[in-house]
């Protein structure tokens, strides 16, 4: 494994991170605590010492895994977990120093440990963003000893630009990937200026980029990648990052074309993301262990071409850049 340095908070995590969204169980599925535990423990294994959680993965049952792991574990690993998604309705006037701090405490309940190491704003409505006593409570939160560090899991980029005006946020969770290059921007430029942590989410667009989906691939009805695809649920960007899915088949060809002997596009999608120097880390999920092993192959393999990075590139400009660019 190699490690990079998560920003201003000072720790060096591993390149290949662990989300937990779909731990222990597909989207839709059942949770299973025995698979969650066997992946997060091989993940340990691996080298990975940063591991990305929320409250609201499967309703609490994902935050009590990582925390029977860890808790298990000699090695010193960075939990980082979210909250505010569970307010409903999710809107700005809901969003309470009151209801955050609640959260919060819950979640130090469910890992049974003494201290979050990071705590994010979980894709908070726009307006929160205008609000310094949300951001205050985090300030709070750690003299209290409850947190370490706070940062923000954001759907757009103009939102991270936001976030990123309090001194207390150290991290931003964005959606970045092969087909959503917009942080390569103005966001990019920004957080080497202060010194912000990059967590790259959805880094395979919701398996897209894996090139096994093809036009006769289903989903459960559980699976949001069945019903999240125009946004029904959530934002539409939190699936398949937003990209239509048979234009997205279309480009995943393009890519399978570039790299013929490859069965498994997954590594590849990963290399590029980590061939950013302002990527702190990726955090790829996995519902069965040989994803994880799939995912942290990435860091071992020789590193792409600049060629191969100028053609990839092409195939976003050419298919996907221009539906969904200025949309996050």
């Amino acid at each position: 494994m190699k490690y990079r340095r998560l920003g201003k908070t000072g720790w060096d995590v591993s390149e290949v991170s662990l989300g937990t969204w779909q731990v222990g169980g597909t989207w839709g599925a059942p949770f299973d605590d025995k698979e969650a535990e066997r992946i997060i423990n091989e993940a340990i294994d691996s080298g990975i010492n940063f591991i990305d959680t929320a409250d609201v993965y499967s309703d609490g049952l994902s935050e009590k895994a990582v925390g029977r792991v860890v808790r298990s574990r000699s090695e010193y690993i960075y939990v980082a977990t979210k909250c505010g998604r569970k307010i409903s309705p999710h809107t700005n006037e809901n969003y309470t120093v009151k209801a955050l701090r609640k959260y919060v405490e819950e979640s130090l309940q469910r890992m049974q440990i003494e201290r979050i190491d990071l705590i994010q704003l979980h894709s908070i409505p726009n307006d929160t963003y205008y609000r310094p006593e949300i951001f205050g409570l985090f300030d709070r939160l750690r003299e209290e000893g409850k947190i370490q560090h706070l940062g923000v899991s954001v759907e757009k980029v103009e939102e991270a630009i936001k976030a990123m005006e309090y001194p207390n946020v150290a991290t931003v969770q964005i959606i970045f990937n092969l087909f959503r290059q917009r942080p390569t921007e103005l966001f990019f430029e920004l957080v080497k200026r202060h010194d912000i942590g990059v967590i790259a989410r959805v880094p395979l667009a919701s398996g897209l980029l894996t090139g096994k989906f093809t036009e006769q691939t289903t989903f459960g009805e559980g699976d949001h990648r069945h019903f999240n695809r125009e946004g029904e649920a959530f934002d539409k960007g939190e699936t398949f990052s937003g990209v239509d899915y048979e234009l997205g088949l279309q480009a995943v060809d393009r890519l399978k074309a570039l790299f013929p002997d490859e069965k498994n596009l997954a590594p590849i999608a990963l290399q590029w993301i980590l061939s950013f120097p302002e990527v702190s880390c990726i955090i790829p999920g996995a519902s069965k262990a040989e994803h994880l092993r799939s995912n942290v192959a990435a860091v071992d393999r020789p590193s792409l071409s600049q060629e191969q990075l100028l053609e990839m590139n092409a195939i976003y400009d050419e298919l996907v850049k221009p539906t969904v660019h200025q949309l996050w």
